[in-house]
């Protein structure tokens, strides 16, 4: 972030105001609009600084401008130069206003157009009664706490009052009617409510790949415990104050055992707390969901499974390659590269069948004895290949050949990882 967004009380403070015009008329009201006592002024002296709160001027002499901020910087009082972002110590944002709910929506000065384009946007979305639903919890606030003293159950309650008939009621403006659904709600509600964990698949990386499923359990999460290839973006998507919790495996090096993470998943469940476990791609994938949701359920746990986009897809996907076609693969074959106590378990014969496709999970360490193991059960070392790295996300890169060039190449060529090798016809039929 450029700024820092926060939301100043002005209350009854005096702000001053610099110069003259229809701009600093504009902030005038905004600034009287928020309980400030605006102070104006045409010409700068230093003088006029003394127990100001914020300035904001326009429409002044240059020298007056350049003066301001670098007096009010020097006091550390939050200034604001009309279209001089350089003069600036603070942006006014496009606002939206649900009192006391309040949107704010900045570009740090690059493109304040487009800032007022997506608070159209916004208000177009939100109820004119928003406030009222606001208001609403604000005068339960007390004995929320009282009834409630947890934070996670507090959390959880709010989360279905606030979408539920005592926030359509208050919406509606029948304020007594949602007060006293409220009250009901309040009084039947678990001190102790018991944890959950949901199983989600976190996408190739990419966070606007995610299902809208994940991304609402995400800003619900009170914990996120999250593997090495889940993407910042992704991880940002989290309720700010959610517990991050990263568990995640590097090839070689495991940071915490599977055991151990099936325990802390338990244990943060019986805490009471709404846990997400984020994994890269598809949970039921080469992702160990299925170990940990038989943990779970054995432990007495409540788990359930929100699907992702697999690698497979992803990468496939962003490269252009179908995965299946009528013509040339009428069959889809997922297989992971790991070893299992230094073998490679792979059924050699059944990759070379002709009319399928054949997508290989975190096989760059084996590719060569896969290489090795499939032309000796009869494949063409010339099938198409395809190597995809960071599939689905910005930095996709993918090495296209035949199955032995790939297989000599890759070591050099892959930069980062994580990659995914793709094998049969259908990757010769496009050379995007």
């Amino acid at each position: 972030m450029r700024h820092f967004p926060i939301f100043l009380d002005l209350r009854d403070r005096p702000v001053l105001l610099l110069g003259a015009g229809e701009a600093l008329e504009a902030k005038a009201a905004l600034l009287a609009s928020a309980g400030a006592r605006p102070r104006h002024a045409a010409r700068f002296t230093p003088g006029l600084l003394e127990g100001i709160a914020l300035a904001c001027a326009a429409g002044a002499p240059e020298e007056d401008l350049r003066a301001l901020s670098e007096a009010c910087r020097a006091r550390g009082i939050p200034v604001n130069v009309v279209d001089r972002p350089e003069l600036c110590g603070f942006i006014t944002p496009a606002i939206v206003d649900r009192d006391p709910i309040t949107i704010a929506i900045g570009s740090g000065g690059a493109a304040p157009v487009l800032a007022r384009m997506i608070r159209q946007r916004i208000e177009a979305l939100l109820s004119p009664g928003l406030g009222r639903v606001a208001a609403l919890a604000g005068r339960f606030q007390a004995a929320l706490r009282a009834r409630l003293p947890d934070l996670a159950a507090r959390r959880r309650f709010l989360d279905g009052v606030l979408t539920g008939t005592p926030a359509a009621l208050a919406e509606a403006g029948r304020e007594a009617e949602a007060e006293a659904a409220f009250h009901a709600a309040l009084a039947a509600a678990e001190v102790a409510p018991p944890g959950m964990v949901h199983l989600v698949g976190a996408g190739p990386g990419a966070a606007d790949l995610l299902t809208l499923r994940a991304l609402r359990l995400l800003g619900e999460a009170d914990v996120v415990v999250h593997d090495r290839l889940v993407a910042p973006e992704v991880l940002a998507m989290a309720r700010r104050d959610a517990r991050r919790i990263d568990v995640g495996k590097a090839v070689g090096h495991h940071s915490i055992p599977q055991p151990e993470i099936n325990a802390l998943l338990i244990r943060l469940a019986r805490e009471g707390l709404r846990v997400v476990r984020l994994k890269g791609g598809d949970p039921f994938v080469f992702g160990r969901g299925g170990e940990e949701k038989e943990a779970l359920e054995a432990a007495g746990v409540a788990c359930a499974v929100v699907p992702g986009i697999t690698a497979a897809l992803a990468c496939a996907a962003g490269a252009g390659l179908p995965l299946t076609h009528r013509d040339c693969a009428r069959s889809l074959l997922l297989l992971t590269g790991h070893t299992r106590e230094g073998r490679l378990e792979v059924d050699f014969a059944s990759l070379t069948r002709p009319g399928q496709t054949i997508a290989v999970y975190m096989g760059l360490a084996t590719m060569p004895a896969l290489f090795e193991g499939f032309v000796a059960a009869g494949g063409s070392p010339s099938w198409p290949a395809a190597l995809v790295e960071a599939g689905g996300t910005a930095r996709q890169r993918v090495l296209r050949g035949p199955f032995s060039e790939v297989v000599r190449q890759a070591r050099g060529w892959i930069t980062e990882g994580p990659a995914l090798l793709i094998l049969g016809e259908a990757c010769a039929r496009t050379a995007a």
